[in-house]
């Protein structure tokens, strides 16, 4: 609410689960109004391009609606998104992808994971910046070290 007059935080049940003390700040703050049982099913430009409303449906009754927006902040829940991975990626327990310590290599050569699907400890913005700049750099001598090898091969042949 630092940078917007007003900010509509859009919940899928009736009820949140975070710490009372967090739930405290969020209703005092006159500037933030909350959408119970709401999911966001999509999300709509408008002629200059720019995000301009979403299409809501009410988890309760299956009712549509929609509400203008200028912008978005997408964050839901702490359960990794990882479900695309099962099966082909290792994970612990909580779902989380696993990577060799300290950098963001999973099981597979050439595939790289960073951010929430890793971190279950910090979970912010600016630590998944920064293991995506690592999967990047990694990523990016994978791809040159793949490039040199075929060279190699090719020059033997």
């Amino acid at each position: 609410t630092n940078h917007s007059d007003d900010v509509t935080l859009i919940h899928r049940r009736d009820s949140l689960r975070s710490e009372k003390i967090l739930q405290e700040r969020l209703f005092a703050n006159t500037k933030i109004k909350v959408l119970w049982n709401k999911a966001v099913e999509s999300f709509a430009a408008g002629d200059n391009g720019m995000l301009h409303h979403l299409a809501l449906k009410d988890t309760a009754t299956g009712e549509a609606s929609t509400i203008e927006v200028d912008g978005a902040f997408v964050a839901i829940g702490h359960a990794p998104a990882t479900e695309l991975f099962k099966g082909k990626l290792p994970m612990d327990e909580g779902g989380y992808l696993l990577t060799e310590p300290g950098t963001p290599k999973t099981a597979i050569p050439g595939v790289f994971a960073a951010g929430d699907v890793t971190d279950h400890v910090y979970r912010q913005a600016v630590t998944a910046a920064g293991m995506g700049c690592m999967a990047a750099l990694d990523g990016e001598r994978y791809l040159a070290a793949r490039s040199h090898a075929s060279k190699v091969v090719e020059a033997a042949e």
